[in-house]
């Protein structure tokens, strides 16, 4: 696309009610195409064709599950809608390129106990528990844990540092610690979590899945992975908190 015609294509992409739809859920949770399906109500090989138009112009992603290989991911990396609406705007007008700065969560009906799962709790869910401790308000309380607990990675705690915010008093923890607790949001940001996270009382499940950084060998590869990863989960956190406040 050049250009001229990248915001135009974005938003002649989005004017159809099925992709509006699958978009909508995206923003909220990665899903696979039978779960999509349910959700807007179409069956599956039309939403696949809806699915392949958006991949197609790189605005949703696909993995394989880690868990089962069999299984895709559909995934939005929200930070880049966000941009791609600001481009659509100032296409049309430079003031409508405009964002509001963000503003945490401050204002809602009760407080909030938000738990993120992963395998090892050493990468992925430190970062998200870290993300939103940092950017969420007093009434957030937000906890992390593994289904097979390690320790937490020197690169977790290095890419937060970069971002100038400390994992004071974090450590991993196993799910086992949190039974007959209940959430408000369980969030998982692995496959394998997700297929094996047990349900918590009250709590909606929502997917922020990423391959496993850990499993990069080259140390320049998985710290730039570290920094991807903490980008979009920041994001992701930055779009769940001013959810919260609607």
């Amino acid at each position: 696309m050049t250009t001229a015609t990248a915001p135009l294509n974005f938003i002649k992409l989005l004017a159809h009610d099925v992709r509006w739809g699958l978009l909508k859920a995206l923003t909220v949770s990665d899903l696979r195409v039978q779960e999509l399906s349910s959700l807007v109500n179409e069956p599956m090989n039309l939403v696949s064709y809806h699915l392949k138009k958006m991949r197609q112009d790189d605005l949703v992603t696909t993995r394989r599950s880690e868990a089962d290989g069999r299984d895709l991911y559909y995934s939005l990396d929200v930070g880049k809608l966000r941009m791609l609406y600001q481009q659509a705007g100032h296409a049309l007008h430079p003031v409508m390129s405009t964002i509001l700065p963000f503003e945490p969560a401050v204002t809602v009906a009760h407080p909030l106990r938000i738990l993120f799962v992963c395998t090892h709790n050493a990468a992925r869910s430190q970062m998200a528990e870290a993300l939103l401790r940092n950017n969420g308000s007093e009434n957030i309380a937000v906890f992390s844990a593994g289904n097979a607990p390690t320790e937490i990675h020197p690169d977790t705690v290095s890419t937060m540092q970069a971002l100038g915010i400390p994992l004071t008093g974090q450590y991993a923890k196993s799910l086992e610690q949190f039974n007959g607790q209940s959430f408000d949001y369980v969030i998982t940001v692995c496959d394998r979590a997700r297929e094996t996270c047990p349900t918590f009382p009250g709590g909606q499940q929502l997917h922020w899945g990423f391959a496993d950084p850990l499993n990069i060998q080259n140390e320049t590869e998985r710290r730039t992975a570290f920094e991807q990863i903490a980008a979009q989960l920041a994001s992701r956190i930055e779009y769940f908190l001013t959810e919260q406040q609607a």
